[in-house]
């Protein structure tokens, strides 16, 4: 698809480097992540372009190596979330009015610092700070985040050249996109660096002013991002980078009556909570705020006695154990007919049993550490609960250890029970739950799997029997916002699959969409008459 008013062609996916061994580009990302991890940096709060140190601290320390700190970061609070309110509400007015190519050039220059001299840095600070590996940094870190620049300001052109049809003659009738008054609150996860770059970024390229408030737990790569941000010519007050904790930021931002808009990707119940804070705020706010969000999800494979069982095994793998299962997206329960069953655990335990876990910096690790103490205590629990339960077994892994960093072996567990404990609420974890059905029941299992979960964010079939794949794709059309036949249901890529999901996963506005970008403009019709009439009167009111 070609841009008409400006000829400009869809952009290509950024390549995604592989970091094969003897390489430059492995060499090049080594030494960034030594240097990394030998320095020791202190990241300011960000608002209106000026470097904020409140003195109230947090750590930022390596998942794997939970002894090492790699940096601390200082916490915003009440009396910073006012002052980033009022350095937005300075930026927005000359921001919006900016035309709309320049604020484009400055994303797009971001999107060549990150492809070019940024990489290595944003990699290695996702490596370090986040626990991933070389392949799953570069998939996130560079090349969706590239991507979500790069595609957004091609659909910020398409957005900005969509006008009425039709003018008559005497009238010429046309759109105009504005931004949103006051500003855009952009909440961040962990476990997408592309996700943190993309969300307060997405608004402003549309013209609109956003306060960012990162993970906690990935204040160190989001700061190297918001340092792109900078380097690429973004104005101060633009976006203001507010670390800090959920209550002591959220609070006062949902209280200031300037909200525009929430662009948020987290937990069912973090969002549910400000969207009923939202609810009760709403005659204290000037506009109604705009609310995108994309939160949990309990994904599924269904396999039918017709699948490839290498194939499957495969998604299986990568599906529920890459980047530890710490994925929205990350298979976390499947359905397996008894047919396949025996072959199928077979070739799951061997393979298993190859996976290497550890240390970042060992590129030959398939696994690292899950993010913080939370989040192992949380995924453990979960296990516990397996191991005691008569309703299901481990087959595979199992144990986990906390001693030098938040490791945790990927855990397949099957079970006698459908609606299994794992295998309807979400773990976000490298635990996958089994259900043996019935190679007869295929039609009552795949209305099982969509009746199970409140969620519906992504989600597999595998068969090669067509008649099996269109039965499913009907009963599961609304179990799955992306749905993947014969794939794994991870790895989005912006331009190809917009991501987001319905029912209790979010919004489903789908981030690397032009749909997504559309949530932040609010139009304008403009109708100019050249030749108004002069007489109020009309034909069908004479007499004669």
């Amino acid at each position: 698809m070609a841009n008409a008013l400006f000829n400009l062609p869809l952009p290509p996916n950024e390549p995604v480097r592989n970091y094969a061994p003897g390489s430059a580009e492995r060499k090049s990302l080594k030494a960034k992540l030594t240097e990394l991890k030998n320095q020791h940096i202190e990241i300011p709060l960000i608002i209106g372009g000026k470097e904020i140190k409140t003195g109230k601290l947090g750590s930022c320390i390596l998942p794997h190596q939970h002894q090492k700190k790699v940096g601390q970061y200082h916490q915003a609070a009440e009396k910073e979330v006012q002052l980033a309110v009022q350095a937005s509400q300075k930026a927005r007015k000359q921001w919006a009015e900016m035309h709309w190519y320049d604020r484009v050039a400055i994303f797009m220059k971001a999107a060549e610092l990150l492809a070019g001299p940024w990489r290595d840095t944003l990699n290695a600070a996702t490596m370090l700070g986040q626990s991933k590996n070389a392949f799953q940094a570069e998939i996130d870190a560079a090349a969706e985040l590239v991507d979500f620049f790069r595609f957004n300001c091609f659909y910020a052109m398409q957005i900005f050249e969509q006008q009425p049809s039709y003018s008559p003659a005497g009238i010429w009738n046309r759109m105009e996109y504005r931004p949103l008054e006051g500003f855009v609150f952009a909440v961040t996860p962990f476990n997408f660096t592309s996700i943190a770059g993309n969300l307060p970024s997405a608004p402003a390229i549309m013209g609109n002013v956003s306060l960012w408030k990162p993970a906690s737990s990935a204040v160190y790569s989001a700061y190297y991002i918001m340092k792109i941000f900078q380097e690429a010519g973004l104005p101060d007050g633009v976006i203001n980078f507010i670390p800090g904790s959920g209550s002591k930021v959220g609070n006062p931002v949902l209280a200031s009556p300037e909200l525009a808009g929430i662009h948020f990707t987290g937990s069912t119940s973090t969002f549910q909570g400000m969207w009923k804070t939202v609810g009760n705020n709403i005659h204290n706010y000037k506009w109604y705020p705009r609310i995108v969000g994309e939160t949990g999800g309990k994904d599924f494979i269904v396999a039918h006695r017709s699948a490839d069982l290498e194939a499957l095994g495969v998604a299986l793998i990568r599906g529920a154990f890459e980047y530890q299962g710490q994925k929205c997206s990350a298979a976390s329960r499947a359905y397996i007919p008894k047919s396949l069953w025996t072959d199928l655990k077979g070739y799951l335990i061997k393979e298993l049993k190859t996976i290497k876990m550890g240390d970042v910096e060992d590129f030959s690790n398939f696994m690292n550490a899950v993010i913080d103490r939370a989040a192992f205590d949380t995924i453990t629990e979960y296990i516990d609960y397996i191991k005691k339960s008569d309703q299901a077994e481990i087959i595979f892994g199992g144990n986990y250890d906390d001693s030098s960093g938040f490791f945790i072996e990927p855990t397949v567990a099957v079970t006698k029970d459908p609606k299994f404990r794992t295998m309807q609420e979400e773990i976000f974890g490298p635990v996958l739950t089994l259900y043996i059905y019935d190679d007869n029941k295929y039609q009552e299992t795949l209305h099982l799997c969509d009746e199970t979960s409140p969620y519906a964010l992504t989600g597999a079939i595998f068969a090669k029997d067509r008649y099996a794949i269109e039965l499913a794709d009907r009963i599961l059309v609304n179990a799955a916002g992306n749905y993947y036949i014969n794939d794994k249901p991870t790895g989005a890529v912006v331009g190809q699959q917009p991501f987001g999901g319905g029912r209790a996963s979010g919004t489903n506005d789908k981030a690397g969409s032009l749909l997504n970008m559309m949530r932040w403009v609010t139009p304008r019709t403009i109708k100019e008459n050249y030749v108004p009439p002069t007489n109020y009167r009309y034909p069908f009111m004479q007499e004669k």
